[in-house]
């Protein structure tokens, strides 16, 4: 049984039972917002994370840290906050949102209660969950094909649809996400260069250290760094970082441990079916032969390892099948991945009724003005990055705008934004990137969530 919901609700956010969500907001606000941190601001006097209600708690500290300057765990709507620092960065940077458009909302609407505006401020967060998870994300993993064939344009809420996460996906499919991990974490400066005070960390110096966001520079170096660094190409003979097969670690297992290992090991406790079967289900080939298997991994050597090791294909674990699979066009998966991806994704939109888009959730007005959001403006609109693509899921060369008068009005943002041709040609598979700079203004919610 799932423990959490299924929803791309912002559960993340909000947390999923009643206890942690009444643990998150700051029930005495007026203006309906999440609780914020009452030892530490950034320099700019921006909000982080509040701490866990039980310290000291058990994440590392800074082993030059004064007395008193203890950093305790930070507490958020899901457990795994504190893993690394990205996703500290990323829950914080919801946080901060979620508070803007309560002050938004309160200032528009005087006349609501705290609690209005926070279930108001609530929805709209999980539409911009829903809308950059399904918009911007999810069509570069699976690929444009894949997800016209599987998932499709949106027809409205069916109640026949079952919207909960499917055991292949949650255990296997979606864990594809550790091949594409960094071993090293980049902490860049405002030309998007290596910071001066805040050298890049190796990605096991980042494991349960919020000490480092506090005092080590905030959010903004390493939010450079994640827009600033592609994400790792995964390699069929090296498929995860060491940093993550040799030095992942966890507050309550000793030693370290090994995320393949443990991928493996799920995907046998919760009785997936092999790679065979799941690429039946997808309607794929059967891979028979060990010559099958090499053309589907595209790699000889690493076909020949598994094989070696499994003996019989129908016995190869799906998510290390499904891994070494050669990546579909423009997609960061192979067809089976695709597939299980797709299907669940398509599955979590048409069975909820809260979808974003379904009839009577928001006004035509209200979609309309959220589809001008994205990660990069939730991005520049709550931390101090002054530069960001307009598609964050794609990586770009950084090159710092030059200083323009046309660049003044404090309320407006500056945004790099780099227009690629990609221009492949095998065997170099070189890329030619060719670009242009444009500049746009993020504005603020406007008057459509006035009642």
């Amino acid at each position: 049984m799932n423990s959490i919901t299924s929803f791309l609700d912002a559960s993340t956010v909000y947390g999923h039972t009643p206890n942690l969500q009444s643990a998150l907001r700051d029930l005495s606000s007026s203006e309906g917002k999440l609780a914020v941190n009452s030892r530490f601001i950034d320099q700019q006097g921006r909000s982080y994370l509040p701490f866990v209600p039980n310290t000291p708690s058990p994440c590392f500290q800074d082993p030059n840290h004064r007395q008193g300057h203890r950093v305790d765990c930070f507490l958020a709507g899901d457990s795994r906050v504190n893993e690394v620092l990205p996703l500290v960065a990323l829950h914080t940077l919801w946080v901060r949102e979620h508070n803007r458009i309560a002050e938004i909302l309160h200032d528009l609407n005087p006349h609501w209660s705290s609690e209005i505006i926070y279930q108001e401020s609530r929805k709209i967060i999980g539409a911009l969950h829903q809308i950059i998870t399904i918009r911007d994300y999810i069509p570069k993993i699976i690929g444009r094909d894949a997800f016209d064939q599987y998932i499709g344009p949106y027809r409205g809420y069916d109640p026949t649809t079952n919207p909960s996460a499917s055991n292949v996906f949650a255990t296997a499919a979606f864990r594809f996400g550790h091949a594409t991990v960094s071993p090293v974490l980049r902490r860049l400066n405002e030309s998007f260069q290596e910071h001066e005070q805040f050298s890049s960390l190796s990605l096991h110096e980042t494991f349960f250290s919020p000490w480092r966001l506090i005092t080590e520079g905030g959010l903004v170096p390493i939010l450079r760094g994640l827009l600033g660094t592609p994400a790792a190409v995964v390699n069929p003979d090296n498929l995860l970082t060491k940093e993550l097969t040799g030095k992942l670690v966890t507050l309550n297992v000793p030693g370290d441990l090994d995320l393949a290992a443990l991928n493996l090991q799920r995907g046998r406790d919760h009785g997936l079916p092999g790679y065979n079967a799941w690429r039946r289900f997808c309607g794929l080939k059967t891979i028979r032969t060990r010559g099958d298997f090499r053309q589907v991994a595209n790699d000889e050597s690493v076909a020949d390892k598994i094989m070696d090791v499994y003996k019989d294909l129908d016995n190869i674990d799906v998510w290390l099948g499904g891994l070494v699979e050669e990546p579909l066009s423009d997609s960061r998966t192979g067809p089976l991945f695709s597939c299980l991806i797709a299907k669940q994704m398509g599955m979590f939109r048409d069975g909820d009724r809260f979808w974003w888009e379904s009839e009577g959730v928001f006004t035509q007005s209200q979609r309309m003005e959220l589809q001008t959001h994205s990660l990069s403006s939730v991005i520049c609109d709550n931390s101090d990055v002054n530069e960001a693509p307009l598609d964050p899921f794609r990586w770009r060369c950084f090159v710092l705008l030059a200083e323009s008068p046309h660049i003044a009005e404090p309320k407006k943002i500056a945004v790099l934004v780099l227009f690629s041709i990609k221009v492949q040609s095998k065997p170099s598979n070189r890329i030619a990137i060719h670009t242009i700079f444009i500049q746009i203004k993020f504005y603020k919610l406007r008057l459509f969530f006035l009642l």
